[in-house]
């Protein structure tokens, strides 16, 4: 009987710690400009570090609105930091956490057509469904995160407003409840294109199926994209945040697209863009 309980408590002894590893599974709320480089960078950190986590990508400001609700997530990286800064002065995160990139915007179009915009020009795609329109050539839409509560929207705004035709394009802009959803109307048959994260264009599953023409950065806000621990985030949320900030999850990041903050033209330090 003896022998018996020392085999079975043993047994516990042996499962315990891989019952918590696997217990400790944390859900992560993504900007969703970082829906591939983050898959990728998750991939790579699950393959090394035997730890899983849950992907929730999405508009930042709708992330968080919930994770000031109470929303379990444990890791938030957002594409604008003022949400991560607010949170921080709320009590939410447990710091103000670290600058990860600085985005980048661009012209989408489906591919094959032989009227994709200049790099000296990239909105002429915009003006040209403006004189569609005008002209009662149809309703050509262009597409757009909702600047509401999606940074990728606000830039997109910023553009337009930067080349006076953000009122002209009322009649036809079609907005997406966050930047990957608006990259897939700006892909519709009836779209002429739409302002999207660069990250997303630069996606092998999107270059395959897209053309698209980079937007000048002084032509909006900086991008400027910071992350956080949520207070109460467990060892593998952590452990994924130090990750990202290490060269594998960095090399990543700088492959779709994204500039690192260190680099020339970005903040240096976590609070060098405040």
């Amino acid at each position: 009987m003896r022998s018996r309980c020392a085999a079975w408590l043993l047994g516990l002894a042996l499962l315990f710690p891989a019952t918590l590893l696997k217990a400790d599974v944390p859900t992560v709320a993504a900007a969703s400009d970082l829906q591939f480089a983050l898959t990728e960078a998750a991939e790579r950190f699950r393959a090394e570090s035997g730890r899983d986590l849950r992907l929730n990508f999405g508009s930042s400001g709708n992330f968080r609105r919930q994770i000031r609700q109470g929303a379990p997530f444990e890791l938030y990286l957002s594409a604008d930091e003022a949400y991560v800064l607010a949170l921080h002065e709320e009590g939410r995160t447990e710091d103000e956490g670290v600058v990860y990139a600085i985005g980048r915007l661009a012209w989408l179009q489906r591919p094959g057509r032989d009227d994709l915009p200049k790099e000296d020009d990239p909105l002429a795609g915009v003006r040209e469904a403006i004189s569609a329109q005008g002209a009662g050539q149809g309703r050509p839409r262009l597409a757009l995160a909702n600047p509401e509560h999606a940074p990728y929207g606000v830039a997109a705004r910023q553009v337009l407003e930067h080349a006076g035709l953000w009122e002209a394009t009322a009649p036809l802009r079609v907005l997406g409840e966050n930047v990957s959803q608006a990259a897939q109307f700006a892909l519709t048959s009836d779209a002429r294109g739409g302002l999207v994260a660069w990250s997303l264009a630069l996606a092998p599953a999107m270059a395959e199926r897209s053309d698209h023409v980079l937007i000048p950065e002084a032509w909006h806000a900086p991008l400027v994209q910071r992350m956080a621990l949520v207070k109460g985030a467990g060892e593998t949320a952590r452990a994924f945040y130090a990750w990202l900030q290490e060269e594998e999850g960095r090399a990543i990041l700088a492959d779709y697209g994204f500039r690192l903050p260190d680099e020339s033209g970005g903040p240096d330090h976590p609070d060098a863009s405040r």
